[in-house]
Parts: C-alpha cells; sequence; structure tokens
C-alpha cells in the first residue's frame, strides 16, 4: 500500500472524482489540477487532508500543495485513480480551455509585462530619485537644489539619467522582446525590430509635437522616389510595439512552416524580420500611436475632470477584484502609455494605495487574532510583502480566506483612491507599489501622498474590526470560534494524565537539537520571506532561506544522508541526524526545464557536508529561460522546528554558517 494511498483517495474524491479532472500534474511541490468544473472542488475538505499545505488557482490550474514528497504523491494519485498524468507543458494548453477568449488574451498581456516590472519600478525609483535631486530647492543650500550645490550629485544625476532612458524611451525593445519570448520565436529578432523603432536616426518621439510638418518632410523621411515614410521614432510607446512585436511572431511562424528547413536560417528571418519593420513605420507605428494615445487621454480625461474623484472612488475600490481575474494586468500598459504622453500617471497612485489596503487588513487581522502562531506564520510576512508592493500572499492567503479584511481593504483603497485622485496628486511612473511608493512622487506632492496613505491605513484598519462582526461577511470564524469551544469542551479530559505523571512529560520536553545552516552557493543570502514564489515566501512549503547565486556549483546547506532526487534534477532532498527533511530548490519555478541546466553530482543514500558539491547550475541558461536562479533551503517538516534564525543575511561565500534551526 503507497505511503500516501488514503490521502490520494481523499484528494481524488474532493476534487470531483475522475470524471472532473481533464489533466493532471506536478511540479517540485504542487499537484497541478485541469479541472472540467472547479466548483465541485471541495475546498475546505481538501484543506483537511493531512498530507495538504494549501492550494490557490492560477492559469486555469487547481494546485495544491502536497511538499517535496510529491512526486510519491503523484504516483499513488495515479494508481488510485487511474489517470495517465501529463506533462506541465500539456496541462497549460489544455488549462487554457478554461479561460475564454478575455481571459487568454490577458494571460498573454500578463506574461508579456511581468519579465518587464523589475526594471520598471526599478526605473520609477530612480526618477523620483533624479527628481530629488534636480527639482527640490533646500534652505541648508541658500535655495538651491542639490544639483545646483553639489558637483558630485549633479554627476550622479546625469549619470541616472542613462538607465532610466534605457527603461522607459527605449520600453519597445522590451516589450517586441518579450513577446517573442512569451510566443517562442526568435527572440533577437524582438530585439532588432524594437531597435529600430527607438533609434537614435529617428525623430524622437518626445520631439513629434515641437518639430513642424515642413522640418518632418524635409529631415525625417525616407524618400523611395514615389513615396515616403516619415522617420518618427516610438520611445516609450506600448501599443505600436505590442502590434509590431505580434506580427513579426506570426510571420515567422508563417515562414517557418512553409520555406524549407535547409534555407530555414536565412529566409525565415529575412521574410519576417524585413516586412514587419515596414509595416512598423507605415501603417502599425502610426496607427499604434493614436491608439494608445487614445485611451491615455480617455483615462487621463475622467482622472482630471469635475467627477475624478468618483473615478478614484470606484478604481481604487475595485482594483483588488481586478487583481483576482487578472485584468489589472491591463493598467501596466495603460500607465506607460500616460506617462509617455504625459509625463505623469495618475492611474498608479490609487495601485499603491490598494496595495497597502490589503497589507493593511492582514495586519488587523494579525491583531484580531494575536498569539495564533500558525497564522502569523502567513500572516505577518504577507503584511510585510503587501507593505512592499507585492499583495497576493496577503490577498490569497488571508483576506479572501476571511472575506471581511478583503472587503475593509477594498473599502480604505476607495477612500485613499478617492483623495489621492481629487488632489490630481500624479506619480512620475510606475515604483514600488506600496509604503516606499512615494518615492515616485515629486517632493512637493509628498504631503498629500502620505495623508492619502494614512487614510487608507485608518480606514482599512477600523473597517476589518467593524466588519468582523457583519455575519454575512464572516462565514469562518463564526465556525471556528464554535471548533474552540468545543476543544475547550474537552480539553479537561486530556489534561488529567499529563498531571498524573509529570515525570514522563518533562524529558520530551527538554530533547531540542540544533541544525548550522550553511550557504550552498555563492551569493547573496536572503529571507525566505523575499523569494517571489509565494508558495515559498509565505512558508507553506516550511522555512529556510534563499541565496541569490553568483556562480552555479551549489553544495549542501547541511549535513545528513541524499534523501531523494527530483527526477528533473533541480530539486534535492536531505535527512539530518537530527530529523530535518531540508529541501534543496535550484531556481524558481525550474521544473518546466526538465533537467537541462543541471548535473547532479551525488546520489540517493550519500552521505553530505558543507563541503560536498550537490550539483552544478547552469545559471545563464536558466536565466535564458526567464527563471530566477535563487538557490531554496527549506526545512519541510515544519512540525519539527521550534525556530529558524539568520544570522548573517546579504553577500557571502559557500560553506559559510548562515543561521541554525533549533529542532524538536
Amino acid at each position: 500500500m503507497g505511503k500516501y494511498r488514503d490521502d490520494a483517495e481523499k484528494l481524488l474524491e474532493y476534487v470531483g472524482g475522475k470524471e472532473n479532472i481533464a489533466a493532471v500534474t506536478h511540479c517540485a511541490t504542487r499537484m497541478r489540477f485541469v479541472l472540467n468544473d472547479q466548483t465541485k472542488a471541495n475546498e475546505k475538505e481538501i484543506e483537511e487532508i493531512p498530507s495538504v499545505k494549501g492550494m490557490f488557482t492560477n492559469a486555469g490550474q487547481f494546485q495544491v500543495i502536497i511538499g517535496n514528497d510529491v512526486s510519491t504523491f503523484y504516483n499513488d494519485f495515479t494508481d488510485v485513480s487511474g489517470i495517465e498524468g501529463v506533462s506541465k507543458e500539456q496541462s497549460k494548453a489544455i488549462a487554457k480551455n478554461n479561460q475564454n477568449i478575455v481571459q487568454r488574451a490577458i494571460a498573454t498581456l500578463a506574461e508579456i509585462f511581468t519579465p518587464l516590472l523589475p526594471a520598471i519600478i526599478v526605473g520609477g525609483l530612480m526618477l523620483g530619485l533624479r527628481n530629488f535631486l534636480e527639482g527640490v530647492p533646500l534652505e541648508a543650500l541658500g535655495g538651491q537644489t542639490i544639483t545646483q550645490a553639489s558637483t558630485f550629485w549633479n554627476g550622479v544625476n546625469g549619470f541616472l539619467w542613462l538607465p532610466c532612458e534605457a527603461i522607459f524611451h527605449f520600453l519597445p525593445v522590451g516589450i517586441t522582446w518579450s513577446i517573442t519570448r512569451k510566443m517562442g520565436t526568435t527572440q533577437i529578432l524582438g530585439i532588432v525590430l524594437g531597435i529600430t523603432l527607438v533609434s537614435p536616426q529617428l525623430l524622437n518621439a518626445y520631439s513629434v509635437s515641437s518639430t513642424s510638418a515642413a522640418e518632418i518632410a524635409q529631415n525625417y523621411t525616407w524618400d523611395f522616389g514615389f513615396f515616403t515614410i516619415d522617420k518618427i521614432g516610438y520611445q516609450a510607446q506600448v501599443i505600436p510595439a505590442m502590434l509590431a512585436g505580434f506580427l513579426l511572431v506570426y510571420l515567422e511562424r508563417f515562414f517557418r512552416k512553409w520555406i524549407p528547413e535547409a534555407v530555414s536560417m536565412i529566409f525565415v528571418p529575412l521574410f519576417s524580420l524585413l516586412p514587419t519593420i515596414l509595416a512598423a513605420h507605415m501603417v502599425l507605428g502610426p496607427i499604434g500611436w493614436q491608439i494608445g494615445s487614445g485611451i491615455s487621454w480617455v483615462v487621463n480625461a475622467g482622472l482630471t475632470s469635475p467627477l475624478n474623484w468618483l473615478f478614484g472612488f470606484i478604481f481604487g475600490g475595485l482594483y483588488a477584484p481586478l487583481v483576482i481575474t487578472g485584468l489589472h494586468h491591463t493598467t501596466l500598459a495603460i500607465d506607460s502609455q500616460l506617462v509617455a504622453d504625459f509625463g505623469t500617471t495618475n492611474l498608479w497612485p490609487m495601485i499603491m494605495l490598494s496595495n497597502i489596503a490589503q497589507g493593511t487588513a492582514v495586519l488587523a487581522i494579525w491583531f484580531l487574532h494575536r498569539g495564533n502562531k500558525k497564522e502569523e506564520q502567513v500572516s505577518v510576512p504577507a503584511t510585510i510583502s503587501a507593505y512592499m508592493g507585492v499583495t497576493e500572499p496577503a490577498m490569497f492567503g488571508i483576506n479572501l480566506k476571511y472575506v471581511y479584511p478583503f472587503v475593509a481593504a477594498m473599502v480604505g483603497s476607495a477612500f485613499g483612491g478617492m483623495l489621492i485622485t481629487a488632489t490630481n496628486t500624479r506619480a512620475l511612473g510606475i515604483g514600488v507599489g506600496g509604503l516606499p511608493g512615494f518615492l515616485s512622487f515629486k517632493i512637493e506632492n509628498y504631503p498629500m501622498v502620505f495623508i492619502s496613505m494614512a487614510v487608507t491605513i485608518a480606514i482599512t484598519f477600523v473597517c476589518t474590526i467593524v466588519f468582523r462582526k457583519v455575519t454575512f461577511l464572516n462565514k469562518l470564524e463564526p465556525q471556528l470560534a464554535a471548533d474552540t469551544a468545543a476543544a475547550a469542551a474537552v480539553a479537561p479530559t486530556t489534561v488529567a494524565p499529563t498531571t498524573a505523571a509529570p515525570t514522563t512529560a518533562a524529558p520530551e520536553a527538554t530533547q531540542v537539537s540544533e541544525e548550522t545552516l550553511y550557504a550552498p552557493a555563492d551569493g547573496k543570502v536572503v529571507a525566505i520571506t523575499e523569494v517571489s514564489d509565494p508558495v515559498f515566501s509565505q512558508k507553506m512549503m516550511g522555512d529556510g532561506f534563499a541565496v541569490q547565486p553568483t556562480n552555479g556549483t551549489i553544495y549542501a546547506p547541511v549535513a545528513g544522508t541524499i534523501s531523494s532526487i527530483f527526477e528533473t534534477k533541480h530539486a534535492i532532498g536531505i535527512l539530518t541526524p537530527g530529523g530535518a527533511e531540508v529541501l534543496v530548490h535550484m531556481g524558481l519555478d525550474t521544473v518546466e526545464l526538465k533537467g537541462a541546466p543541471f548535473e547532479v553530482l551525488v546520489s540517493e543514500g550519500d552521505t553530505v557536508t558543507p563541503e560536498t558539491k550537490l550539483a552544478v547550475m547552469d545559471l545563464d541558461a536558466v536565466i535564458a529561460t526567464g527563471k530566477q536562479t535563487d538557490v531554496l533551503t527549506v526545512i519541510t517538516n515544519a512540525e519539527k522546528v521550534r525556530q529558524l534564525s539568520l544570522t548573517t543575511t546579504g553577500t557571502v561565500t559557500a560553506k559559510t554558517a548562515v543561521g541554525s534551526a533549533e529542532l524538536n
């Protein structure tokens, strides 16, 4: 009988039975289901299965978190269900059947902009710093700005324009690259196409409005004799780049299908790239510019009209539900277009406040449930994450679970959005969507930004406490209260035996061991809560830490025995003498790479120490696929861990002690 057979049978029943499963696969930690009817999944019962650590839905897949023993669970599940598993890519393809055309379009848009977010965010922060350096007269400097008073800071300010220009002016290059990456075509062609939209020989998009038609005709045209094409650049333009990128993708797919493979390397790029560049400058660019400008004009008009307060109230309140549907990804393109057309955006400030509201709601839940150690493992890091701009852990881990804090956050965000919009407080660009977001505003806007934050926090916190008492908003806690009362009623019968035999309990309480944790690679040590994958950052898998590696040699983070090596080579299990089950996970979501960038140097049953090389990871190959290279060390049997502490963060070398875990 399989180790997880009973749990697998329960999971099969609670997901709606075999007939409700369109496809099933697994990654390093999760069972991934595509269900024919997700409403048939009994989430409450699934949560009670002992081996289940959590669940969530993403991109049409119902994902159940098992842990690093998921491959064994998966084998038992396929045995009891009689269902043959599929690959992860096949599962994704089948999952699209659960999405309508709008959801598919939004998912595509999200996958295009998500890889660009780190650059866009850091660019917004640097613009905010440049604004402070060159635009804020200080009394201490005799009314001068910092750049006027300091040669050094004037140099810093000028230097920072280099990355800012690369990020925002050359945004079309990132967009066309990301489209080809997402659609699986030749990425270098996407990069070349993007460069042709922002080439220095073109008239800069920001100079078009101040350049006469006569000057454009004389100095900025390609003359083909019987027709001309304007040499107009598309710096910071979003829609022209997207239209051109998709045309390139579909042309490449078409010609690759019909051109013989022997000459495809020459003629597929030629027949794909040149027509796209021509169409981009003759048709797609001008049309896309007008569409993008039209959208940004409509949004800007709504946000600057006499009824802008109403627009801000509605958008501020509904942004969080947009995150659930995925529609929030469309705002990235609109924000970028607003910055391109007007130099600032009045949409992003409301997004910033929505993130703060979600974090505050979780903070209120922590306050109401203080002392609940199990919940604190989720609520504390989720609050910090939301205040730093990442709301998914807060929303899916706490607020949607209880409902009433999610509604309270919507109310707080609505009033905050109304206030910041009514005062026409605009951001210089997209920045960190939480408390550090003030850095993306002009210094003269700081007072209103801080007031809007304070209003959002106060209303959200109070509403969370008030809404807890509203019955139809709080379906979960009354049941929890009943369970607690029932537990209290039986408590005396369980306490009596332990008081009668205290001598047997005392030794167990003192059996504590400690495992030293070592850096598995050269690089930067960070807390596990800073990892971008919510399954790890919310400690659903257990506590631990991560290293952002600078080279690919991976060592054992503890002494012990190799207990498992995943078929896809990206994860290795170690059992320590103290009983800790340690997972070494190389990269995020790297199960999709099917072992290609990894070379495992140990075998199951081997004894290892922090001096032992476990594996080699090809960092360049992982990065080329768009994955992150974080190396995670996680103790997955969380019940064994009394306390885990990191004594070292920041840059370290492999085999250096970075912390310890106190074990029961």
